[in-house]
C-alpha cells in the first residue's frame, strides 16, 4: 500500500509530479493565507534591509521600495531579490545565522527589518542584545486557516511554524512523520510529534526530496 502525505502548502505542478512519480499519494491545502500590505510607509531608499522570506520580497516589489543593501535568509529569497536588481550583501540559511553575521560584522550599522505579523524573535532579540539600532516594519499578514482532516497521513509537510500551528488547531500530529523546511518549523512541530525530518536546505524541493527518500524507501 502506497504512502499518503499531506502538504500544508499547495505545490506547483512540477513539485506535485515529484511526489506522484514516486508512487506517493498527495493531499494538499493551504494552512495559512498570506496577504501583502498595500501601503508601507518608509523613507526611500533604505540603506540596510533584513529580509527573511519571499513574501517580504513580493511586498517590497509591490510598494516599489528602494534598498541599498539586502541581508536575507534563504537562497530562493536571494534569487528573487537579485532577479529584481536588489544587491544582496549577506545571506544565511536561517534567521539565527543571519543575526550572528550582522552582530559580528555590522554592529555600527542601522537596519530595517521587513517581516510578517507572525515572525520569529531570533533576529530582533539578537539585535537588541548587541544594541544594534533597527526598525521593524510589517509588510505582509499571515492568517491561519485551520481545517479538520478525517484521514491520517504517513507524512505532513510543513513550510513554516505558522503552518504547524494552523494544522494542529484541528488535527493531531502523533503518528507519521513531520517533514519540515527548517529548524524553526521543526521546533514548533516538536511540540506535537517526535518523528521529524528537516530538509537539507530551506526550499520546497529539499522537503520533497526527503519525503521521497523516506517514504518511497519504506514501501
Amino acid at each position: 500500500m502506497s504512502a499518503t502525505v499531506l502538504t500544508t502548502k499547495k505545490l506547483l505542478p512540477n513539485q506535485k509530479k515529484t511526489i506522484r512519480d514516486s508512487g506517493i499519494a498527495l493531499v494538499e491545502y493551504n494552512a495559512i493565507k498570506i496577504e501583502l500590505l498595500d501601503t508601507i510607509q518608509v523613507n526611500n531608499p533604505i540603506k540596510n534591509a533584513i529580509i527573511t522570506s519571499q513574501n517580504a520580497v513580493k511586498a517590497l516589489l509591490k510598494n516599489k521600495i528602494a534598498i541599498q543593501n539586502c541581508f536575507c535568509v534563504g537562497k530562493k529569497t536571494k534569487d528573487q531579490l537579485e532577479k529584481n536588481h536588489y544587491q544582496v550583501k549577506e545571506i544565511a540559511n536561517y534567521g539565527k545565522e543571519l543575526a550572528k553575521i550582522i552582530t559580528q560584522k555590522y554592529k555600527e550599522e542601522t537596519f530595517t527589518f521587513f517581516c510578517g505579523n507572525i515572525r520569529s524573535e531570533d533576529i530582533p532579540n539578537a539585535l537588541k542584545k548587541y544594541n544594534i539600532i533597527f526598525e521593524e516594519i510589517v509588510v505582509y499578514k499571515t492568517t491561519l486557516q485551520p481545517k479538520k482532516f478525517k484521514q491520517s497521513f504517513d507524512g505532513v509537510l510543513f513550510f513554516s511554524p505558522s503552518a504547524v500551528q494552523s494544522f494542529t488547531m484541528k488535527n493531531k500530529l502523533e503518528n507519521g512523520i513531520a517533514f519540515c523546511i527548517g529548524i524553526s518549523t521543526a521546533e514548533e512541530a516538536k511540540k506535537y510529534i517526535k518523528n521529524i525530518i528537516i530538509a537539507n536546505t530551506t526550499s520546497v524541493e529539499s522537503v520533497l526530496e526527503q519525503v521521497v527518500k523516506k517514504l518511497k524507501k519504506d514501501e
